[in-house]
């Protein structure tokens, strides 16, 4: 087996780190505290090709590989998780979708200015009433002439309230459950009967805006349906996949911020007349915690490789996305025991790692789903 990466793995995740500490981290706590979506950063993403890594360059993309996205996206939300998962929202849950399902014309159409950087795309796939049992969703898409009017309300959308373009989960047959939900690539920008609903108030992540996708008769070109009717969940379930992997490499990141502020708070905090980092018990959790954390990044590569390579990685990225966000959510909440009063402020960035990284346990398939994909799977293969 071997570890190493190519040189061009290296100097993606030096660049993004770079950038990272340059330009987010800076700025991180401002956004937070103010709930700006950001904007300038997200231009600069788009210019470094990182919001569409794993894009051929024919589209505007990177043409990179997910090791190198996992690497990149690792790097930005250990500055800035809300900044990570506009990127992530944009690779895995957009761009794969309309680049592994799409014609060519909605590839040159959809594709091309996302992949850029030149707008942001989104992904509408849950409802209030439907979140990790989609054939509760009640959108829908009527073909009438050569338009689909779409009636209904997605919830908890990120990037809603300032993406662009959409991939849109809606039924089609509502007789056929699973079978009769469709995907559609919407213009949001240029779309009559669509508004933006509720910008909802968030525990964390608060510089990425979470909002309703409303559609009233909204009509669409006939055109911008993605793949055939009825293949809407097959290719969802694929696209979720990828995107677990994105979820996970957002979560590595705000672990290893914890960590590294932990352990900078450690060798400078005394107490009895020593840092704190003299500690035994201070140091078993640093070392818990860097462990963990290695772990998860390990699952997170190994599910990027496979994918990379054509394999099977439905199981891994469900790994992956499971102990990653429930190794982050853990350090997070032993990084604030050990800045103890301070970790609970907002002082240090520290609070801020704990809010932001308990979403990670739910979005793009709870934790609870997570461990039905693993199960399935592992039963499967006896």
């Amino acid at each position: 087996m071997n570890f190493e990466l190519t040189e061009e793995q290296k100097m993606v995740k030096e660049m993004a780190a770079r950038f990272a500490e340059q330009e987010i981290k800076p700025v991180a706590a401002e956004l937070d505290r103010t709930h700006k979506h950001p904007e300038e950063i997200c231009k600069m993403m788009g210019e470094l090709k990182l919001m569409g890594i794993t894009i051929p360059e024919e589209y505007g993309g990177g043409g990179m590989d997910y090791v190198s996205y996992v690497l990149a996206l690792i790097e930005i939300s250990k500055a800035c998780a809300s900044c990570g998962v506009i990127m992530s929202v944009c690779n895995s849950l957009y761009n794969f979708p309309v680049y592994a399902f799409g014609t060519e014309e909605q590839k040159k159409k959809f594709l091309t200015p996302v992949a850029s950087g030149e707008a942001l795309g989104c992904y509408g796939l849950t409802e209030a009433g439907a979140g990790s049992d989609p054939a509760r969703m009640r959108t829908t898409a009527v073909l009438d002439g050569n338009e689909w009017v779409i009636n209904g309300v997605k919830k908890f959308i990120t990037n809603g309230n300032v993406a662009d373009y959409c991939v849109l989960a809606a039924v089609t047959d509502k007789e056929k459950g699973y079978k009769g939900i469709s995907s559609f690539v919407v213009d949001l920008k240029n779309t009559k009967g669509f508004s933006v609903g509720t910008l909802e108030e968030k525990l964390g992540i608060k510089a990425s805006g979470t909002a309703e996708l409303v559609f009233e008769d909204a009509r669409i070109p006939k055109e911008n349906l993605l793949g055939k009717p009825g293949e809407g969940f097959k290719q969802m379930l694929t696209t979720l996949d990828g995107g677990r992997i994105g979820i996970a490499a957002q979560a590595i990141g705000i672990g290893r911020a914890t960590l590294e502020e932990a352990i900078e708070y450690s060798k400078t905090r005394e107490q009895f007349g020593r840092p704190i980092s003299s500690f035994q018990a201070i140091q078993w959790k640093l070392a818990d915690m860097a462990t963990k954390l290695d772990a998860a990044e390990l699952l997170a590569l190994r599910a990027a490789w496979l994918e990379d390579n054509g394999r099977g990685y439905e199981k891994e990225a469900a790994m992956a996305k499971l102990f990653a966000s429930d190794t982050a959510m853990w350090a997070a909440v032993e990084g604030v025991q050990i800045l103890g009063g301070y970790g609970y402020c907002k002082d240090y960035p520290m609070e801020r790692h704990m809010r932001d990284a308990k979403i990670t346990q739910i979005y793009e398939g709870t934790n609870e789903i997570m461990r039905l994909v693993i199960a399935r799977n592992i039963l499967k293969q006896r």
